[in-house]
């Protein structure tokens, strides 16, 4: 029977892969992989011989009905993204909708997501939040901001680290110089850290000492 089983794969540290992910990667049929050199490494390292067929933001918009006809002919296809869950700020909900719409099963496993240790680690609440992903670069980043400095519940940003000043100090501009921000940088890799504190203080640090890696940004709703 056709599926599409979306697999979540480490953020940084090899160990964070699951046990059943390793196994679903070898026995289904194709693995879609959002970089087949950098999934090449991983499937390398845990000796996973599977076939893989590139499947990113540039092109699943082309390629999802071919997938669909391969999964509709027997296929077993996992979905793979650099690194974390796919669909969460990476392709794979344009698949996952068109497999639902096809009648085809859809098996998410669970697994590594950036923003649940950022989350978990900032000392912000976490009983209620927003996730956000990245900002709009340009159209549309100031009528986002001006909505999200209302928002009560903690809100998470994914942004890149020449662009982090900039957030940072947009943060300070819309939400205010004191409220509370948590960066967490390279979550499970050798050089991770969390620097915590008020928006203008952040923005302080990372101005004197420009990051680098992948980046999560947890900031305090407003105070009601």
């Amino acid at each position: 029977m056709s599926k599409l089983f979306i697999v979540p794969t480490p953020i940084g540290n090899l160990k964070d892969i699951t046990f059943r992910a390793i196994e679903v990667l070898k026995d289904v049929d194709l693995i879609l992989a959002e970089d087949t050199r950098t999934s090449g490494k991983l499937l390398k390292h845990f000796e996973i011989s599977t076939p893989m067929q590139s499947h990113h933001m540039h092109n699943e918009h082309k390629t999802v009905e071919h997938i669909i006809e391969k999964l509709k002919s027997g296929t077993v296809v996992a979905l793979i993204s650099d690194a974390g869950t796919p669909a969460i700020s990476d392709p794979g909900f344009l698949l996952s909708r068109a497999c639902i719409e096809n009648n085809i099963e859809v098996d998410c496993l669970p697994g590594a997501t950036a923003f649940v240790p950022a989350l978990v680690n900032s000392g912000l609440p976490n009983d209620k939040f927003v996730f956000e992903g990245f900002l709009p670069v340009k159209k549309g980043r100031q009528t986002r901001l001006l909505l999200l400095a209302e928002e009560t519940r903690t809100i998470i940003f994914y942004e890149s680290p020449h662009k982090l000043v900039k957030t940072l100090g947009h943060f300070c501009e819309y939400f205010g110089e004191d409220r509370p921000v948590s960066v967490s940088r390279e979550l499970t890799k050798l050089f991770e850290e969390t620097i915590r504190g008020t928006a203008k203080e952040v923005l302080e640090y990372y101005t004197n000492k420009p990051p680098k890696g992948e980046i999560v940004v947890v900031v305090g709703g407003k105070s009601k």
